[in-house]
């Protein structure tokens, strides 16, 4: 079980899946944010906390079931010449998510969209916005959750991914959100490999698997390129600066 400890690919698939966690989950925040306004200002907080550990709890639930359909490889339906077992049929489907959920995402952030979350009901009680964080965490996790399994068939990495991003989430929203804020070609890049893993997931679930180190190589890279464009981008503006 945890022999991915003693492994390079174990640990790599951990620090790329939790990047994608950790960028993927920036949005939740703001309907987090949302949802504890009706509580008083000293308890938003504390009810913010609780609620995301109680959705850290469905998300390993929701992880621990993804896990156990995928070993269902027994064909139970042929069509075009193709078996599909329950594990194809769920890869399938999750890629299929994923690749609209990607490209829904980068409609929105180019083209621009309605404001969400004005109309939203917010619970009264403490219990109430807990019960409301915890779902919405869920609801808005359905995608950091599938790019889990697509990422890595390893169960434990997967909850310790998830653990350490709703971690950061808890401790460092506010840095974490800004930065994102601050650098919207970090975030598009994250939509880019989740249409990356859709592909993979619904090729898998046609038999054509991709090996998992062609991801997490084009990832690597990307994320290099992207490092070294930042630190460009910051120095010309502070020469920017100075010049002024």
């Amino acid at each position: 079980m945890f022999d991915w400890l003693f492994t390079f690919e174990g640990w790599l698939s951990l620090a790329t899946l939790t990047l994608l966690e950790i960028v993927l989950g920036i949005d939740n925040l703001v309907f987090l944010t949302v949802a504890a306004q009706k509580l008083p200002r000293q308890q938003r907080a504390r009810a913010q906390r609780i609620g995301l550990l109680g959705a850290l709890v469905l998300r390993i639930a929701m992880l621990a079931a993804l896990v156990w359909l995928t070993k269902l490889t027994r064909p139970v339906v042929e069509l075009a010449g193709f078996a599909f077992s329950w594990r194809d049929i769920i890869l399938i489907l999750g890629g299929l998510f994923l690749l609209y959920k990607g490209t829904l995402e980068i409609h929105h952030d180019l083209e621009g969209g309605p404001e969400e979350g004005g109309s939203r009901r917010a619970a009264a009680s403490f219990a109430g916005v807990i019960a409301l964080i915890m779902v919405i965490d869920f609801v808005f996790a359905l995608d950091s959750i599938i790019t889990a399994v697509g990422m890595t068939d390893l169960l434990a990495v997967m909850i310790l991914a998830n653990a350490i991003a709703i971690g950061l989430m808890m401790l460092a929203a506010k840095p974490i959100g800004g930065f994102i804020a601050r650098h919207p070609t970090v975030k598009m890049l994250a939509l880019a490999f989740i249409l990356l893993i859709g592909v993979a997931l619904v090729a898998d679930g046609f038999q054509q698997h991709i090996p998992r180190q062609y991801i997490y190589f084009a990832i690597a890279f990307s994320m290099g390129v992207e490092a070294l464009n930042l630190v460009a981008r910051s120095k010309r503006e502070k020469r920017g600066s100075g010049g002024t």
